[in-house]
């Protein structure tokens, strides 16, 4: 599958490796970039072709993926299913709910393939839990608790124009660092119905969104799931995970399974060493696999959506200090 790759920057570089990666089932053919001399670097390494417009690179490739600012997101993917293109977009999946829309709509239209990047999910410890709830081997899920506990130094927010700001990063710590481990604890605990948040900018300058948000989000099932998204713990700890219920529980910290027990005494395989990299390589293959198959991706527009809709619910909770409700499509009101 030839790929084209919007946005050249430092997620771009990673997304270009892992095409790259997997010779024989996809191949690097455009790079597009505003900037033509940061097209043109990348192509240098990895190879394809330089382009300044997204229009211009449709011609010659299956596929497109969205490496851009997250408020831009929904552009360039509409863009490519309009043209007959499948889609890869990193996380989130846009920063509104409208724009998740548009691109869940491009896509029933045209009848492509979207995935949208939530590579935690092909970590062998991750998965190795979710089929451990789906199975009943923890009974009835009671909680659960999603921490993406990072630090970004002030000089992160002012590397980049976007960074920090609402119109194209959307939020912050939990919008751009805590999506992965909120996509997470959705995919272990069910469907989220209602949102209580506060937030709070604590430690950079510069940056009209939060560095750190605390939210209890509750599932339709009864169980309460906590989350704690920052970029303002010096020096920062790996991201942790956790699912517990009446007959056992798990938390993966990090990579790697920490704690895996339950009533039944059933014990888990060793699961250390599944890298980010690895899982995200993992994503690019089981998207390969959807087009070829004509089947949904692991990580679909639905499930992008649903992360986005409970991170703005977060938002709105803390902005207006009132509980959030979720709909059946995950719209948001002041409960």
């Amino acid at each position: 599958m030839r790929f084209a790759l919007v946005g050249a920057g430092v997620i771009g570089e990673v997304h270009a490796r892992l095409i790259t990666s997997l010779a024989g089932r996809a191949e690097l053919a455009a790079v597009v970039d505003v900037d033509a001399e940061r097209a043109r670097s990348l192509t240098a390494e990895f190879g394809g072709t330089p382009f300044t417009s997204l229009a211009d690179a449709l011609a010659d490739v299956d596929a497109v993926s969205v490496c851009l600012p997250s408020g831009a997101h929904a552009d360039a993917a509409v863009l490519a299913l309009a043209a007959g293109k499948h889609v890869v977009v990193e996380k989130p999946i846009d920063i509104t709910l409208a724009a998740a829309d548009r691109i869940a709509t491009a896509e029933q239209d045209s009848g492509r393939t979207v995935a949208v990047i939530s590579q935690r999910r092909f970590q062998r410890a991750p998965a190795f839990v979710r089929r451990a709830v789906v199975d009943g081997r923890f009974g009835r899920i009671t909680s659960g608790t999603a921490e993406s506990t990072f630090w970004r130094p002030q000089s992160y927010y002012d590397s980049g124009g976007w960074r920090g700001t609402r119109a194209l990063d959307g939020g912050g710590a939990l919008m751009n660092q805590g999506v992965h481990a909120v996509d997470l604890l959705l995919w272990l605990m069910g469907e989220p119905v209602e949102v209580v948040a506060r937030s709070g900018r604590l430690a950079h300058d510069r940056i009209d969104v939060e560095d750190t948000v605390a939210a209890v989000v509750t599932f339709a099932s009864g169980a309460i799931g906590t989350i704690t998204a920052t970029t303002a713990a010096f020096p920062g700890l790996p991201v942790r995970i956790a699912v517990h219920g009446d007959r056992g529980g798990a938390v993966v910290l990090g990579d790697d399974l920490a704690h895996f027990h339950t009533a039944d005494g059933d014990e888990a395989p060793d699961l250390c060493g599944s890298s980010v990299e690895d899982a995200h390589r993992a994503q690019y293959a089981d998207f390969l696999d959807a087009v070829r198959d004509g089947r949904p991706p692991l990580v679909g527009t639905a499930d992008g959506r649903r992360a986005l809709a409970v991170v703005l619910a977060a938002y709105e909770s803390a902005r207006t200090g009132a509980p959030v409700a979720l709909d059946g499509d995950n719209q948001c009101a002041s409960a």
